[in-house]
């Protein structure tokens, strides 16, 4: 990492814990050294900042966002950030376009030794449900990765701090919480373990939401 991007990882961080005061709870597991696949809700472009902000800074070097290429290639600024300062996996969401396999390219990423941040519903959720179906990459991901744990992790808050459309963020505070790891088990089929990921990752939200 280049001094800038050091230099801005370190602002963005520091803006972040300004803002929302965020707050890692490590509910089911604990923030120790060792590969894995975050899976995250995803409220806001903002979401894999503050899962990024509340890892250990050991944790933070080989982990990488999974996130939009048309959003974070779609100014000189955006690139920066997602390319040089978080090394985001950059993907292309538009299958008539797309040139790579998304799986593939975070398979790649896991296989150099990375942990990823990604979110399984695939787009931001806007409405009133507390998640969006997951799509199937997550089961494929834990298909050819079976020795790699998969934390569901409930980002609470940041869809008030930075509403769409909005400029200028809503100083709350937000928490993210790290659930119980989970594989996929012998014999299971991608709808049960879908279904299975989206109630683990549901059971960390707060209760007051349901």
């Amino acid at each position: 990492m280049s001094v800038a991007a050091r230099a801005a990882a370190m602002l963005i961080a520091g803006f972040a814990r300004a803002v929302t005061a965020v707050r890692g709870i490590w509910q089911g597991v604990a923030p120790v050294p060792g590969q894995r696949i975050y899976f995250a809700n995803h409220n806001s472009h903002g979401d894999f900042v503050l899962v990024w902000t509340v890892l250990p800074r050991a944790l933070r070097r080989r982990t990488r966002p999974v996130a939009g290429a048309d959003y974070w290639l779609a100014s000189p600024l955006r690139r920066f950030i997602g390319r040089d300062v978080f090394n985001a996996v950059l993907i292309d969401r538009n299958p008539d376009t797309r040139t790579a396999d998304p799986v593939l390219q975070m398979g790649n990423a896991l296989a150099a030794g990375d942990s990823l941040i990604l979110f399984p519903e695939g787009t931001r959720n806007m409405g009133g449900e507390r998640l969006l179906p997951f799509k199937s990459g997550l089961y494929h991901l834990a298909a050819q990765n079976p020795d790699i744990d998969m934390v569901p992790v409930w980002i609470d808050n940041l869809n008030r701090v930075m509403p769409k459309g909005a400029l200028v963020p809503v100083p709350l505070i937000c928490t993210v919480t790290f659930g119980a790891p989970m594989r996929l088990s012998g014999g299971e089929d991608k709808a049960d373990f879908l279904r299975r990921a989206e109630a683990a990752l549901t059971a960390l939200a707060p209760s007051e939401k349901g």
